[in-house]
């Protein structure tokens, strides 16, 4: 496929929610048509799907559509994945000076988890992984922070619906054992992970509050061979307290 190519209708959509974005009051569908040299009835087609969606709304006593919840919440979105990040970095280079370990910064993507950022170890050997990197949603401890920050039915229905898929001979594949894992995780304010998503590999993970619906955390990535478990009780209380930092700094505290 022609990666330059934009499907019309997609075009069309973004061309609508500019223009109704940046009118003062908003915008009928004959003004949009009229505006935009659309036809009425792909105005219609288009408005009644973003309407839909909530990206836009019809004002009940002008019958002109404004942009509605879900556009400013993705934009709300947007914007604190860029605050998170440059909240997070300076926190995340001292972890990772700290623990000597390379630091990843996640977030809730739809059913994945984006990594946000990482500060590689200054090691020779080490766990490394790009921007923008999706990485499942059941992601050893990643995952279980990241599900146990969500409402627990909502947790529980994705482990039902998807189920629990083997990474390594350590994963957690039994359900009920794995729902511990998650509870475990929210009173505990951490979860780690003992080569269930790579063999040779474990991390800590800690949940970021502070963000609103955007749920996060911050987690350490070491080969095994380092991290013992004295060193493992250090990681903990090293990424609890950069998650504490990180959310205190997003409050303004």
């Amino acid at each position: 496929m022609d990666k330059g190519y934009i499907a019309p209708s997609v075009r069309k959509a973004f061309e609508i929610l500019r223009a109704i974005s940046l009118s003062r009051n908003g915008l009928g569908i004959s003004e949009i048509a009229r505006k935009l040299a659309m036809a009425k009835s792909s105005v219609h087609g288009i408005t009644s799907t973003l309407e839909e969606l909530g990206a836009i709304r019809r004002d009940p006593l002008t019958k002109k559509f404004v942009t509605g919840p879900t556009l400013l919440e993705l934009g709300r979105l947007a914007y604190s994945q860029i605050d998170l990040a440059d909240v997070a970095r300076p926190v995340m280079e001292e972890l990772m000076e700290n623990t000597e370990e390379s630091v990843f910064l996640g977030v809730l993507n739809g059913q994945h988890i984006t990594i946000l950022d990482i500060v590689e170890s200054r090691k020779e050997l080490k766990i490394t992984s790009p921007r923008g990197t999706t990485i499942p949603i059941f992601a050893g401890a990643t995952g279980k922070v990241i599900l146990a920050s969500m409402e627990e039915n909502k947790a529980l229905n994705i482990i039902r619906t998807r189920g629990l898929p083997r990474y390594t001979e350590n994963t957690i594949t039994d359900p009920e054992k794995y729902v511990q894992e998650i509870r475990a995780a929210r009173q505990k304010g951490y979860a780690i992970d003992d080569e269930e998503y790579i063999m040779g590999v474990r991390a800590v993970a800690a949940p970021i509050e502070g963000m609103g619906l955007m749920i996060s955390t911050i987690y350490v990535v070491g080969f095994k061979a380092s991290m013992d478990e004295d060193k493992m009780q250090g990681l903990i209380a090293e990424t609890k307290k950069a998650a504490t930092l990180i959310g205190n700094k997003l409050k303004g505290q």
